[in-house]
C-alpha cells in the first residue's frame, strides 16, 4: 500500500483529504510538524506528498526545497486554492508535481485521486 503524507495546517482540509485518500485504498500518513515530513521522507515511509499552501509557519515555496533535499523525485502536489499565478509559477520552479484547488464538488476529489494515482505510477525511487 502506498502512503500519502498529508502536511497542511487548516485542520477541515486535511481531515477530508485523509477521508477521500483513504476511501481511495491509500495508506495516510499526517504531518503535524515539518520535523515528521522529513522523518517520512527520510525512513522512505511517504511516497507522495499533499501540501498545503503553508505548513508549521512556512510557505509551500519555502518548505518544497527542503523537502526535495531529502527526495529529489518526490511528487509533491499542492493542494491550495489561495495562490495567485506568480506564486503558482514559483511553485512549479520549485519543482511540484501537481498544483490542484481545495476539492469541493465531487469531480475534485476524482481529479485529486488521478493526480496521486499518476504521481505514484511516476514516481522513481529516492536516491539521493
Amino acid at each position: 500500500m502506498s502512503t500519502v503524507m498529508i502536511a497542511d495546517e487548516h485542520t477541515e482540509n486535511r481531515a477530508l483529504m485523509t477521508d477521500l485518500c483513504r476511501a481511495a485504498g491509500y495508506d495516510v500518513t499526517i504531518g503535524t510538524s515539518t520535523a515528521t515530513v522529513m522523518v517520512g521522507l527520510l525512513k522512505r515511509t511517504c511516497k507522495v506528498v499533499l501540501l498545503g499552501s503553508q505548513f508549521d509557519e512556512l510557505e509551500a515555496v519555502e518548505l518544497i526545497p527542503l523537502l526535495k533535499r531529502c527526495c529529489k523525485t518526490l511528487p509533491i502536489i499542492v493542494v491550495a486554492s489561495d495562490f495567485p499565478a506568480a506564486a503558482t509559477r514559483r511553485l512549479r520552479r520549485v519543482g511540484i508535481f501537481y498544483h490542484l484547488l481545495r476539492p469541493v464538488l465531487p469531480e475534485d476529489f476524482e481529479e485529486l485521486q488521478q493526480a496521486i494515482a499518476c504521481a505514484l505510477k511516476k514516481q522513481a525511487p529516492c536516491y539521493n
